[in-house]
C-alpha cells in the first residue's frame, strides 16, 4: 500500500493517541469537568473527522454525476449536526468550555504533527 493511502489510517490513529494524552494530561489538575470537556470535545473532533472521511470516500468510489451535490448537501448537514451538537453541548450540558475548546483541537493538532513528521523525512 502507498504511503499516501496509508494517510488517512495515520491520521486516526493519530486523533486517538492525542485524545488519549490530552485526557490523561488533565486528570492531574482534578478538575473532572476540564477532563469531561476534553473527552466530549475530542469525541466531537474525531466523529467529525470520521463523518467527513467516510463522505469522501463514498465519493471516490461513486463518482457519478450527481456525487458533487450529494457532497455538498452531506457537508452542510454534517456541518448543522455539528452545530447543533456543540450548541447542546454549550446550552443545555454546560460542559467546560475551555476543556470543549482544548479536546476540539485534537484532529488540528494530529494533522500539524503528521505535516511536520512528513516534512522532516
Amino acid at each position: 500500500m502507498d504511503q499516501i493511502e496509508q494517510l488517512p489510517a495515520q491520521l486516526c490513529r493519530r486523533n486517538w493517541i492525542i485524545l488519549a494524552l490530552m485526557l490523561f494530561g488533565s486528570l492531574p489538575f482534578g478538575n473532572f469537568a476540564l477532563s469531561t470537556g476534553i473527552l466530549v470535545g475530542g469525541l466531537v473532533s474525531i466523529s467529525g473527522f470520521l463523518w467527513m472521511r467516510r463522505s469522501l470516500g463514498t465519493i471516490f468510489e461513486n463518482p457519478t454525476g450527481g456525487a458533487r451535490f450529494r457532497y455538498i448537501f452531506g457537508y452542510v448537514i454534517r456541518l448543522a449536526s455539528l452545530a447543533l451538537v456543540m450548541a447542546i453541548l454549550i446550552a443545555v450540558v454546560k460542559i467546560h468550555s475551555v476543556g470543549l475548546i482544548i479536546g476540539l483541537s485534537v484532529v488540528l493538532i494530529s494533522l500539524f504533527w503528521t505535516t511536520a513528521l512528513r516534512a522532516l523525512k
